[in-house]
């Protein structure tokens, strides 16, 4: 099927900027510079032109980020992690289709939302990117209906991404062929190798 043809679902998109980015010595992880500019902004750069909505989930420098886009919290102060800032982007998402990617993404696939929306089938409730090797959880589409299951998984304690998706009607698409897609830059040794490779004049 080609672009032209694909259902033209509107999408929200949710960028995860909500976790203590422990091993990043603790610095909000979205400010962190990459090469001249925020890792939030290569993601925004990236992922404005294939949404109909972007919202930030951030739990910290709120006023900051209300700069570059809406922001919503988690709703609670322990970091619950990804499927929090999930279950707080359902909610506030304006359309019945929310993607969800990371704050520290810098090289998201520009054709993303092609690829999910050709995965998209009557019968799926969320669609899961695969880089070849492993699944990438926090790289996501989800139907917003999915918002009472996720509540419900929340209060019974479950933290596992993954395992929750599993519990409903997954569409899995492959990277393999965009092997520095889902780069995710968690300590200062990995931000300095990928900016020298960025500075050597190498794109994402």
């Amino acid at each position: 099927m080609s672009p032209s043809q694909l259902p033209a679902h509107p999408v929200s998109a949710v960028i995860l900027a909500g976790g203590r980015a422990t091993r990043m010595g603790g610095d909000d992880k979205g400010w962190v510079p990459l090469a001249g500019k925020s890792l939030i902004e290569h993601v925004l750069v990236r992922l404005r032109p294939q949404v109909d909505e972007v919202l930030i989930n951030a739990n910290r420098s709120q006023a900051r980020y209300q700069t570059l886009a809406p922001v919503i919290g988690d709703g609670n102060d322990d970091f619950q992690g990804p499927l929090a800032g999930m279950q707080a982007g359902l909610a506030a998402a304006r359309h019945d289709w929310v993607l969800f990617v990371p704050c520290d993404g810098p090289a998201l696939p520009l054709d993303l939302m092609t690829r999910f929306r050709a995965a998209i089938t009557p019968d799926t409730d969320l669609v899961v990117a695969h880089d070849g090797e492993h699944l990438q959880p926090v790289v996501a589409l989800l139907r917003r209906t999915l918002l009472p299951s996720l509540r419900q998984a929340l209060a019974d304690g479950e933290r596992k991404t993954g395992a929750w998706f599993a519990r409903h009607r997954m569409a899995v698409v492959p990277f393999a062929d965009l092997p520095d897609a889902f780069v995710n830059l968690n300590s200062p040794d990995e931000l300095a190798a990928y900016e020298a490779h960025l500075l050597e004049g190498e794109q994402p």
